[in-house]
Parts: C-alpha cells; structure tokens; sequence
C-alpha cells in the first residue's frame, strides 16, 4: 500500500486519512443510535417458496394461527372451588377489556348450547351459583371437548385463551402483557403461567439487547487482556483498541444505514468485529515490533511490514470474509443478512487496520522494546522439536490424519437434523417452563392449521357425505395426529347436533340428512352475527380449516407424523371433491429444514471452491491447491463427528457453523503456506523453507487461534443454545484446524509438493 511512497507523501496521506475517518466514524455513530431489535419468525420462512405463498394466502382468508397467548393458572388441589373460579371469571373479564384484546376464552364464560323449536338456551359449564360443581366437572369431563382446551386433564390448573390482534407491534405488546401480569398477580393465584408469540417476542428482544451489550463489555475486556499479554504496554494496549472499537462502530452504524435491525444472530456480530480486527491487529503489530528490534525507523518499520503481510493478511481476511457471504445461499433470511453484514465487517476491520493503525503507529512514539529471548527461544525450542517430529514421522501422521478422517466420517453420518419451537432456549429459563407445562397440559403450543378446498368451486362443504368426510379426517388427526382441535366445520356441527338433542353425547354425531346439515349451518351463521363461521370458513365459501393445537414434538417427529397423515389421506380418504394441505406457521419452520442441507452443502462447497482458486492462483499449481484445502476440510468432518457424538442435532443455528468455522480456520493455512513462497522466492530448498516458514508462523498461528477459540468461546455464555453450540463448536473446529495445519499440512507439503528445478 505504501510501498511507493516517501515519508513526506505519507505524513499528507495521515492528515487526509485522519479526517476521512473521523468524518465517518461520526456519521456511523449517529446511524449507531438507530438500530433496533428485531423478533420476526417469519423471516425464517422460506423465501421465493410456494408453501409459503399458500400460507400467507391461508392466513388472509382466517386469522394469524399464532397471534393469542395461553394464561395457565393452577389452584392448589382442585380448579373446582367456588372462590377459585369467582377470581378466574373476574380476571378473564378484565382481560377482554384491555386494549387490543380480541376476545377470551375461559370454562367460567363458556356455553354449552340447547336448542329447541323456536328457542335457544345457553347453559354455562360452571353454573353462575356454584353450588352444582360436582355436577358440573361431571359433565365437563364427559363431554370431553374442553379438556387440555380450556380445563386440564387432571383437574388442578385451567387456562384462559387470550386472542389478541394479528401481528401486534411491540408498541402495543408490551402494554398489554405489562396489564396482564399486573391483572394476575392481583389475584395472588397459587400459580400461573403464559404462553404465546407476544410473550417470546418481549422476551427475545430483551434476551438479544443485554446478551449484545454483555457480550461486547466481554469481549472489550478480552482484547484488553490479550493485547496487555502480548505486547506488554499501554501504548500496545490503547492504539489497537482504537481500531477495533472503529472497525465495530462502522459496521453497526452501516447496518443503522442501511435500515437493518439486529436480529438473534446478529447480537453477535460485534464480538466477532473484536476478535477478527485483533487478529488483523497483531499480525500487523507483531512484525512492526520485530522490524523495529531490527533497528528499522518507524516510516521503514510499516512500509516493511505491509510488504510482507499485507497480502497474507488480505488474504486471511477474504477467505473469512467469504466464509461469510457464503451464508447468503441459505434460504433464511436472518442467516443471509448475518452472513452478509458479518462478511462486510470482516473486511471493514481490515481495511481500518491497514489504513488508521500504520499512521497511528507512525505518529505515536514506540514502546520500550521488550527482549523477546526467552520468549524466542521458548517457541523456538518447541517448535523445533515439532517440526523434528514431522520430518521424522511423515507417513505416520499421514496414516493417523487418514484414520481419524474415516473414523469421525462415520460419526458425522448419524448427524440428525431437529428443531423444537422452543429448543433455543436453556431448560432453566422460566419461560421455557411455563411454554413446557401449557405445552404438556393443553394439548400443545405448536400451531396446526390444515386447509380444505373444493376441487369444484361450484360446489360446497354442507352435505352428509363432505361432512363425514372431514369428520374423519378431524377424528384421524386427533387420535393419530396428537391435534387438539380449536376450530372445524365437522366439530362444529357435531355440537350444534347435540345441542339439538338436548346435550345427549350420543347426538355428537353428524347429522345423516342434507335438510338437518343446512338447518345447523343457519344455527352457525347467526351465532355470533357470524364472526364463529368466519373462522372456519372463507367469504367465498370454497376453503375450510381444521385448526388447533399440538405438542411441540420436534421436526423428525412432526416430518412422520405428517408423512403418514399424507398416505392416510390418498390410500383411506381418496377424496374426489375435497383437497387436503397442512400448513401454518411451523409447517415452514419444518420446511426449512428440509432445505438445511442442500443449503449448507452449496453455501460450504462455493466457500471451500473461491478458497482453493484463490490458493491455486497464488502458487500457480493445482497440486498446492489441494494441498491447502484438505487440512481444513478434515476439521469440518471432525467437527460434524463431534456434534453427532454430543447430540448437538443440525438446525437453523448450527448449521452455519461449518461455514464460519472454515473460513477462519484457513486463516492459518494461508499464513504458513504465504511464508512457504516467500522463501522458496529466496532460492531456498522445499525443507529449508518449510522450516523457515514454520518456525516463524507457528508462534503467530497457535497465539492467533488462541485468541479467535477465546473469542468465540465467550458466546457458550448465551441464553439461547444456538449462540451458545456455535461458540463451542466454531472454537473446536478452530482448534482441530490448528493440529492439522501444524502436523499435517507440513507432511502434505514434504510428501506431495515437487520443487521446481531450476534453470541452469
């Protein structure tokens, strides 16, 4: 960069440099204070999928399936006591009166209908004295469709449905759940619990804001620590710190910029902005300290310095860089935007490292220099005796990189790929065990949502054999499927036919003649001026639902489930009429899983591809090529083995570990294989230069690594497991890549690189 150019030239190039930066420094701090927090779910879905068209499309004919929230609230021994059910019955009418509140849901408010010629009589399931409980749970319980809906199954806790209004903004979130809890604990219950997307939002975004904040004050002292190590002085400690703090500033001011909100993965950007900068950091500092113990002068010192790491240092940084990007193939957009910002930031780092350090360098007076002796002769000494081993062991460590390889390919084959709605958070987390309870207890916090349309748009759903039919499929589901249904034309009408019997359960049946079919379906459009049909059934009459709750069973276990309803459907309905299709907001979730591997897949091979033609084009041999690339794709297999081992199940947050993991762990390859060239350019012999290059990269190499384990290890600290299974497993494989660097590619590079002969 400054190869050509003199002192004078430089001392100008400071000044307008120094402005440039503080000048945007200022502009990215201001951007900085627009950032926001985002919780969106749905930008999970998959993205350009027709799935997911069809469920936007669903949802725009009902309602969100996941905009309510679950309010569990357990009585000592039995929810059947009268001063219980008298605060129950208050309190869901305080919440139906809170703003953005649709409607509640309670037994103390719920109806069973009798009709008879001329009149209808609503029955309440608790009666409004309370003196006939007895009776009343009696007939509650026989009836059956209340349980895990409104009452659970062992008679201690009841819940209140809260429907609130679709896609609530937080402004309006936070208000009513903070009204909520102050409502409950009013009433000092024994115990309650709740549940719902309102109630994950405002815990995420609060989880993401201290997590972000926590892990940047870590990661600050990090640095701080490791610099002090290093270079033993303030000055070593303050002029580092400055780039690092820009390089982090200028990416979350770019990202305020641009408009894009931190989303969970994002929260960790700058603890990687920190270590990744002080990796450029010391590379950079280390070889200006050593130039300056070799008497140079400062200007000299830096010119040096970028000549001879300056391309390594590129080089390291794009390859990172491209790890990245590389996650813009996934089809999640939080992971393409993570991938993209955190691949920007990358190179963002390099660039203030090699533009603001050499002029800070330069104008600030050098420390004392530090007698590097002992500590010379400390990785001298051990790094001769490594590379002693590794020219006297060749084929042995070939043989045993050859077996671990085969070993831990096995291992990676019973790498499974699952998702839990909630199984990114730790079990300890209170919210995760108020979901768990309402999950085991209420037939489940996993949405399901089942669409049915006419294949005849002239036809309709309101004749024995469709209902029947449906009611089949409603009785499948609910046996097979573990669906607890909340809304369906079949469960419907079966109600209002046992209303008409005068609550007889063997009336909860569909009607056998069309004439009775239509005579409930007026029943159905009167009742509530409507609102309760519209749920089931859109305004052109052509598409029904089937809609309820389920356990949150995982992803492989819900794939069965759904693959066995799917041949349920062609072998045993056959249906001529009618078209069946589940959908619904973890449907897509699910979806996107199927998509995780040919995603990783494509985004890792396009990494490990850009990798090798830019080491290929840096030594102008396709046997180098090869040579760099397989110390750094053992580690992804033995980091995949590891994960099978632990149990750690491929998902949307481990799955981009492979990619991260790879291009940081070339890093080292570059450096050791840079140095190589560097003196083979020297006219010194394939060994002689090997050792050069090692035993003048290694000490760089295990420190570096060190430095970027630590980094990343400080994420096990997470709330959520994702962040916390990316930090382990990115600092194994970090670790892996350093052993293979450090033993095998010297093997590789003695075994299979042939010199050039030269000329006589």
């Amino acid at each position: 960069m400054f190869k050509k150019v003199g002192e004078s030239q430089f001392k100008k190039l400071a000044i307008v440099a120094a402005g440039l930066i503080v000048g945007l420094t200022v502009l990215f701090v201001y951007f900085m204070g627009t950032l926001k927090m985002d919780y969106d779910f749905e930008k999970f879905f998959p993205t350009s999928d027709p799935d997911s068209d069809f469920f936007f499309n669903h949802r725009d004919k009902f309602q969100s399936d996941n905009d309510f929230l679950l309010l569990a609230i357990e009585n000592k021994r039995t929810i059947f006591d009268p001063n219980f059910l008298k605060k129950v019955n208050k309190l869901s009418s305080e919440i139906k009166a809170l703003p953005n509140v649709v409607y509640t849901r309670d037994i103390t408010h719920e109806n069973e209908f009798f009709i008879y010629p001329g009149k209808t009589i609503n029955k309440p399931y608790i009666t409004p004295s309370y003196h006939n409980l007895k009776e009343d749970a009696h007939r509650i319980y026989k009836n059956k469709e209340n349980i895990n809906v409104l009452v659970s199954k062992d008679k201690k806790s009841l819940c209140i449905f809260i429907k609130h209004d679709d896609f609530l903004a937080k402004r309006f979130s936070v208000p009513m759940l903070k009204s909520i809890d102050k409502l409950t604990k009013k009433y000092d219950f024994y115990k309650t619990r709740l549940a719902g997307r309102t109630i994950g939002q405002e815990f995420y975004i609060n989880k993401m804001s201290t997590e972000m904040t926590f892990f940047v004050g870590l990661s600050m002292i990090l640095v701080v620590f490791f610099l002090a190590f290093t270079f033993r002085s303030l000055w070593g400690v303050i002029l580092p710190l400055i780039v690092i703090t820009l390089s982090m500033i200028w990416v979350l001011g770019f990202m305020g910029m641009m408009g894009e909100p931190i989303n969970i993965l994002l929260t960790i950007l700058p603890s990687i902005m920190f270590i990744v900068a002080m990796s450029d950091v010391i590379h950079l500092m280390s070889k200006y300290l050593d130039l300056l113990r070799l008497n140079y002068s400062r200007f000299d010192a830096i010119r040096q310095t970028i000549k001879e790491i300056g391309l390594a240092t590129f080089l390291t940084s794009a390859t990172t860089s491209i790890g990245f990007l590389s996650l813009i193939f996934m089809s999640m957009q939080p992971i393409q935007v993570f991938g993209l910002y955190t691949g920007i930031g990358v190179m963002i780092a390099f660039v203030l490292t090699f533009i603001a350090l050499p002029f800070l360098l330069y104008y600030f007076p050098p420390p004392k220099m530090v007698e590097k002796t002992k500590s010379g002769s400390f990785w001298s000494s051990y790094l001769q005796r490594l590379f002693q081993f590794i020219v006297a062991k060749p084929k042995a460590i070939l043989i045993s990189s050859v077996a671990v390889t085969v070993i831990f390919t096995i291992f990676s084959l019973f790498l499974n790929s699952n998702n839990f709605l909630m199984d990114d958070l730790r079990p300890e987390e209170s919210i995760k065990k108020d979901f768990s309870y309402l999950d085991k207890h209420y037939g489940g916090i996993r949405p399901f949502e089942l669409a049915i349309t006419l294949k005849d748009s002239t036809d309709n759903f309101w004749d024995p054999a469709k209902m029947n039919e449906i009611d089949r499929v409603e009785k499948y589901l609910e046996a097979n499927y573990r669906v607890q249904i909340n809304f369906s034309l079949s469960s419907s009408i079966k109600l209002l036919n046992r209303a008409t019997h005068s609550g007889l359960s063997s009336y909860y049946t569909i009607p056998e003649t069309k004439s009775q079919i239509k005579r409930l379906r007026t029943i159905l459009r009167l009742a509530e001026d409507g609102k309760l049909l519209s749920l089931m059934l859109d305004s052109t009459g052509t598409v029904t639902r089937i809609s309820g709750m389920m356990p949150d069973l995982g992803n492989d276990a819900v794939t069965v489930l759904r693959d066995k309803f799917e041949t349920f459907i062609k072998k045993d309905i056959q249906s001529t009429t009618l078209d069946y299709k589940v959908t619904g907001t973890p449907e897509l979730l699910d979806k996107n899983m199927k998509y995780l591997s040919q995603n990783l897949i494509l985004g890792l091979s396009l990494s490990i591809a850009i990798i090798a033609l830019v080491m290929g084009y840096i030594f102008k041999s396709l046997r180098m090529m090869i040579i760099s690339i397989i110390p750094n794709i053992i580690p992804m297999i033995v980091t995949a083995g590891c994960m099978a081992l632990l149990g750690i199940e491929l998902k949307i947050t481990t799955a981009i570990i492979f990619t991260i993991g790879f291009g940081i762990a070339v890093d080292d390859t570059i450096h050791l294989l840079g140095k190589f060239k560097y003196e083979l350019g020297l006219g010194k012999s394939k060994l002689y230069a090997l050792k050069r290059a090692y035993l003048s990269t290694g000490k760089a190499m295990v420190i570096t690594t060190l430095i970027l384990i630590s980094g990343f290890l400080i994420l096990i600290f997470s709330s959520f497991m994702g962040t916390f299974y990316m930090g382990l497993m990115v600092s194994l494989t970090l670790l892996f890549a350093l052993v293979f660097d450090m033993l095998l590619l010297p093997v590789l590079i003695i075994i299979f690189y042939k010199e050039k002969k030269s000329k006589s």
